[in-house]
């Protein structure tokens, strides 16, 4: 049977089509986010349904998970991001126990037990310091895409220091820094040093286990680098790692007859 999961972030819509049979994805795709959340949603979920199904009446259940997820109306149940996480990364990574997901908007570090249930979880969705919302500011100073920005960072051997951990106070820090002739890959490959210290933070002293990295920013040359130099230990991308949110909906969508956590 064909499940769907979706995942209504601060930046981004992804969703996932869920084959129980094959237990693997059948379909991603993804969208930017926009002022009528419900209505690109929805239609991402019809196109995507009708480009690979043909109907949407394959479909036997639908999760929404983030920051949206309340507002879409056509899916069956609605679930944290933090439960859809911790069972998307588990079922691509048996072996997590840690899962650091940098989005646009905010960054968790959830801890799993043996089983792969949340154990408890930290996030930082009060400032936008460590999350891509920062990054992406810091390459628009640095006259960039975040990609080529972030490219260009992986060949710094001289991180430039950063020590505001507020953003508005960091983006003046860095236009002090360009103005002092620092290069602009080592400003950018500072900034990621800067975000993985305060993501390693969120975590403490606690053992972390396997570490594996999700969201937007995983997909950022340089950024699983730096948050294994501040974990002090090897820190691996998830598969698909903006996805592993609606993927982890969708297969709640199958225990459908199981309790949902809210």
């Amino acid at each position: 049977m064909i499940y769907a999961g979706i995942d209504s972030g601060s930046r981004t819509i992804k969703l996932v089509l869920y084959d129980t049979v094959k237990g693997d994805m059948i379909a991603r795709a993804i969208r930017d986010q926009g002022l009528d959340q419900a209505d690109i949603a929805a239609s991402l979920y019809r196109e995507t349904i009708r480009a690979h199904l043909g109907s949407a009446a394959t479909v036997a259940g639908t999760v929404a998970t983030g920051y949206g997820r309340n507002a879409l109306e056509f899916a069956d149940a609605a679930v944290t991001e933090i439960t859809c996480h911790a069972v998307g990364v588990r079922r691509l990574h048996p072996e997590a126990r840690t899962i650091v997901d940098i989005g646009g908007e905010d960054s968790k570090v959830i801890r799993l037990n043996d089983v792969g249930k949340v154990q408890d979880f930290a996030m930082n969705d009060r400032c936008a310091a460590g999350t891509g919302r920062f990054l992406e500011i810091v390459a628009r100073r640095l006259q960039g895409s975040l990609d080529e920005v972030a490219r260009a960072a992986a060949d710094s051997s001289n991180p430039a220091a950063i020590s505001s951990m507020c953003v508005v106070f960091a983006e003046t820090e860095i236009i002090g820094l360009l103005a002092s002739g620092v290069p602009g890959q080592d400003i950018m490959a500072g900034v990621q040093v800067s975000v993985a210290a305060r993501v390693a933070g969120m975590l403490g002293n606690r053992d972390p286990g396997p570490v594996h990295l999700t969201g937007g920013v995983a997909r950022m040359p340089g950024m699983a680098g730096a948050l294994s130099r501040a974990l002090g230990r090897p820190v691996t991308v998830a598969l698909h790692p903006q996805f592993t949110g609606a993927l982890g909906a969708a297969i709640l969508a199958s225990r459908q007859n199981q309790s949902l956590e809210p």
